[in-house]
């Protein structure tokens, strides 16, 4: 069954076909002049539907069809595949009638060198050599301009790198950013907060430098949601207690039990609306 791990890419690319062309250009491979990217068909009616779909077909065009991308989302390596992939190439290739590529992301380094094994297809001179993008192939984005230009290359960087060592600093980029992109593309910022672990994520909540401006910022309400989500008031609190801490707000102790023994998530969302403008503590509660 696919998982979100599985889906994530397939998401991002669905948003904006023409990732694939940027990823392919990150792994060294020349991709051809082009102005319009767009999904195609993941089925091969030449053989069996059901065995044989692939996880995305993209189409890169200039005035006409010039490359088109197998996108393939492997989490761990799977054997079979070696019979699969030349098949995918084949039957696309003899449908569109241009050049086909193999693009695999694995999110495991050790597993991504398994899947870029040399497939020998019996034929002299014929291997296949998959173009397989690991952990250390994708960007760290850490430049705002690109953040914002490459939304969905950054929320896979922020999914790939949010846990390593320039983690904080992927992360910070990546929600700068959110307040800059359209509405749907700020729904990416779900998708990193559901892929990270919560540490991490707690971490970046005590660590971030910005100064958050009001309560529709999409990193908070991703806090909120997954508080949500889990049944518990506790993610509003700890959300609300990271904005007084990073507007610099000074929170006794018993203001801070207060604020952390509430289990009214309407009260906790009115602290939080006023807390982006709160100077003192005392100006949530009035």
């Amino acid at each position: 069954m696919p998982t979100l791990e599985h889906e994530v890419l397939i998401e991002l690319v669905r948003h904006r076909p023409s990732l694939v062309a940027t990823l392919l250009a990150e792994r060294g491979v020349t991709v051809p002049v082009f102005s319009n990217a767009r999904l195609e068909s993941c089925d091969t009616p030449d053989v069996t539907p059901t065995e044989y779909r692939t996880d995305s077909v993209v189409m890169l065009s200039h005035d006409e069809p010039v490359q088109a991308v197998v996108l393939e989302v492997q989490r761990e390596y799977d054997a079979r595949k070696k019979w699969s992939w030349p098949v995918y190439l084949a039957t696309l290739r003899a449908r569109v009638k241009i050049p086909c590529v193999l693009l695999v992301f694995c999110p495991d380094q050790a597993e991504a060198r398994k899947c870029a094994q040399p497939i020998h297809m019996g034929h002299p001179g014929w291997t296949l050599h998959p173009i397989v993008l690991g952990p250390v192939d994708i960007p760290k984005i850490t430049d705002i301009a690109r953040a914002i230009a490459e939304p969905e290359l950054t929320a896979l960087s922020a999914i790939v790198h949010g846990a390593g060592e320039e983690g904080l600093k992927v992360l910070q980029v990546f929600h700068d950013s959110q307040e800059h992109l359209r509405h749907e593309q700020r729904s990416y910022a779900d998708l990193v907060l559901a892929l990270l672990p919560e540490s991490v994520i707690t971490k970046f909540r005590e660590n971030a430098v910005a100064v958050l401006d009001e309560i529709k910022h999409p990193w908070v309400c991703g806090w909120i949601d997954y508080g949500k989500a889990m049944g518990e008031a506790e993610g509003e609190a700890k959300a609300l207690l990271v904005i007084l801490e990073q507007r610099q707000v000074p929170v006794s102790e018993e203001t801070r039990d207060r604020i952390l023994s509430c289990t009214d998530k309407t009260v906790l969302e009115a602290w939080i609306t006023r807390a982006v403008a709160a100077h003192s503590t005392d100006e949530l509660f009035d």
